[in-house]
């Protein structure tokens, strides 16, 4: 079994009352990205780290950021979030964090801060990390 895994998250995990809207939400934003939901099943969706369940109690609040590949790929993250159904939390544009950042927020349905952010031209020494489970 092969595994892609980040170096420091082994996963966040969303917990969502709005599971239909949600799934559609992430969908739209993770294909503007270039990334897919990479497994589903009644109640849940992954991609990569992110795991989203549906939930009868509580729901999460959390910020989590996706990184983008370029400035283009943090506007086509807004208006496909916003198209679906995501609310704008935050138009596109550069932030004073640091020079170069290029980030845009959104509200998903639970009212999660979903960001996507560009830090400038970069070179990666890989894509993911690679496991081989025994």
């Amino acid at each position: 079994m092969e595994q892609h895994l980040g170096r420091l998250i082994d996963h966040v995990h969303i917990r969502t009352r709005k599971f239909a809207e949600s799934q559609a939400f992430y969908e739209a934003v993770l294909g503007a990205l270039g990334r897919r939901i990479t497994s589903k099943g009644d109640g849940y969706f992954c991609s990569d780290e992110l795991y989203v369940d549906r939930s009868d109690d509580y729901e999460s609040r959390i910020h989590l950021a996706f990184q983008a590949e370029d400035r283009a790929a943090v506007q086509r993250f807004h208006a496909a979030g916003v198209a679906s159904g995501g609310r704008d939390n935050g138009p596109p544009g550069e932030r004073p964090y640091h020079s170069g950042y290029y980030a845009s927020f959104l509200l998903d349905p639970s009212g999660n801060n979903i960001e996507a952010v560009y830090h400038g031209p970069q070179t990666r020494s890989a894509s993911d990390v690679v496991t081989i489970r025994s």
